[in-house]
């Protein structure tokens, strides 16, 4: 969890975080790399030894909830099938519009940042363990460590430009995907700009 939390890990960082010597997280990182589940790769630093980064590979996506992702894939092949691409857009955007209508009542009259956190709530609530954090400049970013949706998203990428618009239509702003898991960022990463402080700074003009 702690891998997934993070991104990238370092031998030291896992001695840190789960209090126990480094020949005891090597042994264990033998043995997720055994099983497929984790990958390294070199950084070099300005002084001293490389050191080896550590993250968790497609194959360790099936170690966390992905819910009923292959009954999901089956009935969209046969919406497929039907209808082709539209089709597939057309029942998932219906599926969008009836979400934002059930967590519409968890965001009203809230402002924007009381949003963000409800809205990272919502999201954590249905698996993408979901985090939020504010800016220096006053705006806000939410991240996803996880795609509940991880195994689905990658033959039908419509799931990934209704995300971004489910969360448009409870936070009442427009958002930008600066970070992508499915192009091999460690998260995906949603850019939320602060309206009101935009609207108190206009004011003041």
């Amino acid at each position: 969890m702690y891998i997934k939390r993070t991104g990238e890990v370092t031998v030291a960082d896992l001695c840190k975080e789960l209090s126990i010597t480094s020949m005891a997280v090597r042994r264990h990182i033998a043995g997720l790399q055994k099983d497929g589940l984790v990958d390294s790769r070199i950084v070099r630093q300005s002084r001293g030894r490389p050191t080896y980064h550590y993250k968790l590979t497609e194959k360790a996506e099936g170690l966390f909830p992905t819910g009923f992702q292959n009954l999901a894939v089956d009935l969209l092949d046969v919406v497929f099938e039907q209808s082709g691409h539209q089709g597939v857009m057309d029942l998932l955007s219906r599926r969008n519009e009836k979400m934002a209508e059930r967590f519409q009542v968890r965001v009203a009259n809230k402002g924007i940042k009381e949003r963000v956190a409800e809205v990272a709530k919502i999201f954590s609530e249905n698996g993408y363990m979901t985090e939020w954090e504010t800016l220096p400049d006053g705006n806000f970013i939410i991240f996803q460590r996880h795609c509940a949706v991880h195994d689905l998203a990658l033959k039908y990428r419509q799931l990934c430009v209704l995300e971004p618009q489910l969360m448009e239509n409870l936070l009442g702003v427009k958002v930008t995907r600066q970070q992508y898991i499915l192009k091999n960022d460690p998260v995906c990463g949603y850019l939320v700009p602060n309206i009101e402080s935009e609207q108190s700074e206009a004011a003041q003009i």
